[in-house]
């Protein structure tokens, strides 16, 4: 046994902090924690109450419209390059903003018919044609064109080969607060069902209901397509569907496009048959 002087204190074992030591390394702890408690608080402050600055301060029922004005210029972009129909919009929930809240993805697309492959030059078309504020391109992404844009308020734009003979078109938000959520545009798209009704009657009617879609146009109006699908044997033509008019620009066993007022997009999958009628944005 060791002796200990008396007066003295016994020495610190080594590898363990002496008393004063440990009072500091408990006042580092409390003020780390302290510290993050802080900016979580002050970022869920300003995510509230300060200027937009980043796309997670404008909120989901803020960007909303932002999108469906970028669908609008998007469908009046297009031109005469293809057939353009609206697609229904994806929201999905669940992304993170900050460790405390969670958010929404809102995400709008137009699909484009085109009469033969060159997807490229239809994106640097559709570039051409989009506001100069967008900052609008079209680049390469892994071998395969890429068109991107930015339609404000932290809205971002592109375009891709959707598919043989097709292009896709997409508004997106990225993750934001739901705020008070996103309301979809609506509209009247009476002449536009009725073309609707009048294809799918020949295979028998509509299997599914009819969806509306519709979104603003930069010069006034609305942009409306109403889609949906049915059953149809692979032996039969989907030009028959619907009559005369406009030469298509695409008429094959697997798809039918249209341009005209309104423009038809047919597109079959297995035995049954998707139909768009749409009515675009003028360009």
């Amino acid at each position: 046994m060791t002796a200990v002087e008396t007066g003295y204190a016994p020495p610190t074992p080594p590898g363990r902090p002496g008393p004063g030591g440990r009072r500091r390394l408990r006042w580092l702890t409390a003020a780390t924690l302290a510290w993050a408690v802080l900016l979580a608080g002050l970022t869920w402050w300003s995510v509230r109450t300060d200027a937009p600055t980043v796309k997670e301060q404008r909120s989901l029922d803020q960007a909303g419209p932002v999108v469906d004005r970028a669908i609008g210029e998007l469908t009046a972009a297009v031109g005469a390059a293809g057939v353009p129909a609206l697609l229904p919009d994806r929201l999905e929930r669940g992304c993170r903003i900050t460790p405390m809240d969670d958010g929404a993805t809102l995400e709008r697309g137009v699909e484009v018919a085109i009469g033969g492959d060159d997807v490229r030059e239809v994106l640097r078309g559709v570039a051409d044609r989009l506001p100069s504020g967008w900052r609008a391109g079209v680049s390469t992404l892994d071998g395969e064109p890429l068109l991107r844009a930015d339609a404000g308020e932290f809205v971002t734009v592109e375009g891709r080969a959707g598919g043989p003979g097709r292009v896709l078109l997409t508004a997106a938000t990225g993750c934001r607060p739901m705020g008070s959520g996103y309301r979809a545009p609506s509209a009247d798209a009476a002449s536009e069902s009725a073309v609707l009704a009048a294809a799918l009657g020949r295979w028998g009617g509509a299997s599914g209901p009819v969806q509306v879609l519709a979104a603003p146009c930069p010069g006034g109006g609305t942009a409306r397509t109403a889609r949906s699908e049915a059953a149809a044997p692979a032996d039969q033509s989907l030009a028959a569907a619907f009559g005369g008019g406009v030469a298509p620009v695409v008429d094959s066993a697997d798809a039918y496009a249209r341009p005209g007022d309104p423009a038809v997009l047919a597109l079959r999958a297995g035995e049954r048959v998707r139909v768009a009628v749409t009515t675009p944005c003028p360009a």
